[in-house]
């Protein structure tokens, strides 16, 4: 009997699995459960970590390494992909959570600094077109540190987002020469959610107390990004492409609020200011692994995450595949670490159906302490509905 044509495309389970492991372990729980499937691996990345990875085993090219400075400003090893005139960044490599002991997390001090260096590298090493995958970040700087790491002569920005409170429009002066500096390359910044930088799902509201930050220093973030937000956008004037119909304040707010500003601490800002375009990493990731080609031969779509909640509704993984599901008419189901978004919402992002690892806030612990067991035991139980 003919079975199920089943395509595994998670992106990591936050620290605990990359894409690829993750994919792996779905795919061996579902070859248990149904050995006559023909399941086929698609890790995918939205630009957080694995995006570089992703796009290497996809796009072929070469790894080039480099080093650069870490988010608590130690040297850091760290690698861009290079195919043809065009780098791949992972700025994970550069500013990722996990290289960030716990007990030392405060996006207060750390620094995307060394995100900016490997721009720098990739542009040495001759690339024109430069894509920043955003995510997974330890940093709520607004990028200021990674401007100081392109070459704008203004160590203060390289302190952290706490740095920022009282800057000025004058310790921006060489930000519009920074900007002309790169005319001749083009960047993109592939976002991981479409936030914009600041308000209630911004950088710091959102996601500074993921890195460590107390409710009362997140307040303290939001104000300090503010201060250097509107100095840098001021610093550049008519530099920023006007509003025909509302005049050149209208840009600024523009910058502000665009998508995918807020995301890597408000990274995304940061090298918008430069003129790069931001665009959804996970749409950019799919395409470059024909993830539609891919499931229009599939019966069903398997993706995942570590945890599914408000964040994954906005760009993720996730809910790409599922978009993308749709329009093949081939079910979409998410498995997570936890799953703590309701029936509506799932229904309204196109989920046929998701199922947590962590069934309840008890089994949290149990499931990380061994997560690619566990995901791959659940993974067993849902092949049994899903599978002939």
């Amino acid at each position: 009997m003919r079975g199920v044509d089943v395509l595994i495309a998670p992106d990591s389970f936050g620290t605990a699995l990359t894409a690829r492991e993750a994919a792996e372990r779905i795919a061996a729980g579902w070859r248990r459960a149904a050995p006559d499937d023909d399941v086929a691996l698609c890790p995918l990345s939205d630009g957080g970590p694995g995006f570089v990875e992703t796009l290497h085993a996809s796009l072929g090219g070469a790894l080039v390494a480099a080093t650069v400075t870490g988010p608590l400003g130690a040297p850091t090893p760290a690698a861009f992909l290079l195919v043809g005139s065009t780098a791949y960044v992972e700025s994970a490599h550069a500013l990722g959570l996990s290289l960030v002991p716990a007990d030392r997390r405060d996006p207060t001090v750390t620094t995307s600094r060394g995100v900016g260096e490997l721009v720098v590298a990739a542009i040495a090493a001759g690339a024109t077109r430069v894509v920043v995958g955003l995510g997974g970040s330890a940093t709520n700087d607004a990028g200021a540190g990674a401007l100081v790491g392109l070459g704008l002569d203004a160590p203060r920005l390289a302190r952290g987002g706490g740095a920022l409170s009282g800057v000025a429009v004058d310790d921006l002066g060489g930000l519009r020469d920074l900007r002309d500096r790169l005319g001749s390359v083009e960047l993109l910044a592939a976002t991981d959610v479409d936030v914009p930088l600041l308000g209630l799902q911004g950088a710091s509201a959102g996601f500074a107390s993921q890195k460590g930050a107390t409710p009362e220093q997140a307040q303290d973030l939001e104000r300090a990004v503010a201060t250097f937000a509107h100095a840098a956008v001021e610093a550049l004037g008519d530099a920023l492409r006007p509003d025909l119909l509302a005049g050149q304040a209208a840009a600024g707010r523009r910058l502000l609020a665009a998508p995918g500003a807020g995301a890597a601490g408000g990274l995304g800002f940061g090298l918008a200011l430069l003129g790069a375009r931001l665009v959804p990493g996970a749409t950019l990731v799919a395409d470059a692994v024909d993830l539609d080609g891919r499931l229009a031969a599939s019966d069903v779509v398997v993706t995942g995450e570590g945890r599914f909640d408000w964040q994954s509704l906005h760009g993720k993984v996730t809910t790409a595949v599922a978009a993308r599901a749709l329009a093949h008419a081939v079910p979409a189901v998410v498995l997570a670490g936890e799953v703590l978004v309701g029936r509506r919402e799932l229904s309204a992002a196109g989920i046929t159906a998701a199922y947590a690892v962590a069934e309840g806030a008890d089994q949290v612990a149990e499931a990380l302490a061994d997560a690619g067991g566990s995901l791959e035991r659940r993974a067993q139980r849902v092949a049994r509905t899903w599978s002939r």
